[in-house]
């Protein structure tokens, strides 16, 4: 033990402080130096073990999460929930991504429960999609109930919830890794929540986990006065490639990106910026190629609804919204298909999404399609193009912004990484 007298002035307590201060530095210096080698010693251990597994196995065999694109044999899926669902708060960025008849609604019911009536057809909806789902082989996931209706308040900003009804907005798979998009409504700053349960699962069966850097959702994140009163102003801003989203930190959602093997695609939108995407790029690199696409759309929110990639080679394109860069996928090889124009009635209450939820379907492989069952022109379609229908009738459930695509998320498809485009 080092024992030290108290002493006070002079060059002789300069001394001491001195000599007592050596004497500290070197053994702190020396358990530095032990610690260091010793943790060293134990990283090179763990990495020589990490490269001999990863070069006979990259990813656990006990591990329940792959998936590799959208059309690959699905085996396991999270489908999401209409239990407690909210409506947004009328705020700046719910007011960009929806539509000017539905603004009242939002003005009257922000921060209060869907209509109930429509809720429970909703969520009777998708129980029997769930059943569905299972009698075609594929094991169901559901996020946990949560009350969206609490308040929250973060440093910058306040709100109540919305739902866990999309985990296709929220969460992207891309081989063994579940990433959770960080998002860009208010209401869905603490959407993860309903989903950790079985992330952490995922996780425990040796999946990868990644949360995106999450954004304040500060005022600095939004254009306030993004000018929107019409269908062409929205044409025009989105011509211009002014969003109201800003660059102040990076953002996205899940459902701008679409998987096809080492090519992943996202669209600049209403709620995915610039730095989203390219953390989205520096985060996949090497391995996977992040391509920027854009489309004639006056609300570009989501791409499922937009560009859906239903095959190798095989690719829905919106005839109301043409791909900037459609001729990538033609010089390729692609089949580029447009779908029939959807066959949902007009005075049907779309809150938050379009018509075209009808190509918003999921392959359960590359032969077997769940579409709508009140959507029999699409039906047809895939029927030509030699795939069978699932029919399933989830109208109410499309009223809270999401078809099939968007209300699971594919956990597992028995595939390999493959490169489509070279």
């Amino acid at each position: 033990m080092l024992r030290v007298r108290c002493l006070r002035g002079g060059s002789r307590g300069a001394e001491a402080a001195h000599y007592i201060g050596s004497r500290l530095r070197g053994v702190f210096t020396g358990w530095v130096q032990r610690t260091f080698q010793s943790t060293q010693a134990a990283a090179a251990s763990q990495n020589t073990c990490a490269a001999d597994d990863k070069a006979t196995s990259p990813v656990p065999k006990d591990c329940l999460v792959c998936s590799y694109n959208e059309w690959d044999p699905l085996e396991e899926v999270i489908v999401g929930r209409a239990e407690n669902a909210c409506v947004p708060p009328f705020s700046v960025e719910v007011k960009a991504n929806t539509y000017e008849k539905y603004w009242g609604f939002y003005q009257k019911f922000g921060g209060q429960s869907f209509p109930k009536d429509h809720l429970k057809k909703a969520i009777a909806e998708i129980e029997e999609m769930c059943n569905i789902l299972k009698g075609e082989g594929v094991t169901v996931k559901r996020p946990d109930p949560i009350d969206w209706s609490v308040k929250y308040k973060t440093p910058d900003f306040e709100s109540t919830g919305m739902y866990a009804a999309m985990p296709r907005d929220i969460l992207l798979v891309v081989g063994n890794e579940i990433i959770e998009a960080p998002m860009a409504w208010r209401a869905r700053f603490f959407e993860y929540r309903a989903y950790r349960r079985l992330i952490k699962d995922y996780f425990n069966s040796g999946a990868k986990w990644t949360t995106a850097p999450k954004p304040t959702m500060g005022d600095e994140l939004y254009d306030q006065n993004y000018p929107i009163h019409s269908v062409e102003d929205r044409h025009k801003l989105a011509a211009q490639g002014k969003f109201v989203t800003t660059e102040f930190e990076p953002c996205f959602d899940a459902a701008d990106f679409i998987r096809a093997g080492r090519d992943i695609f996202v669209q600049r939108s209403q709620v995915t910026n610039y730095m989203g995407i390219e953390w989205m790029r520096r985060h996949l690199a090497p391995d996977y190629r992040v391509h920027i696409i854009s489309f004639k759309d006056p609300n570009p929110m989501h791409i499922d609804a937009t560009f859906n990639i239903i095959g190798p080679g095989l690719v829905l394109s919106n005839p109301d919204r043409p791909c900037h860069q459609i001729e990538l996928f033609k010089k390729a090889g692609w089949t580029v298909i447009q779908p029939p124009v959807p066959l949902i009635p007009d005075d049907h209450p779309l809150w938050m999404s379009s018509k075209w939820l009808s190509m918003n379907v999921l392959m359960l492989d590359e032969k077997r399609v769940m579409v709508d069952a009140n959507e029999t022109s699409i039906q047809k379609m895939f029927e030509k193009l030699g795939i069978s229908t699932i029919k399933v009738n989830i109208r109410h459930a499309n009223s809270l912004g999401g078809g099939f695509h968007c209300w699971t998320c594919d956990i597992r498809r028995r595939g390999t990484l493959q490169s489509y485009f070279d």
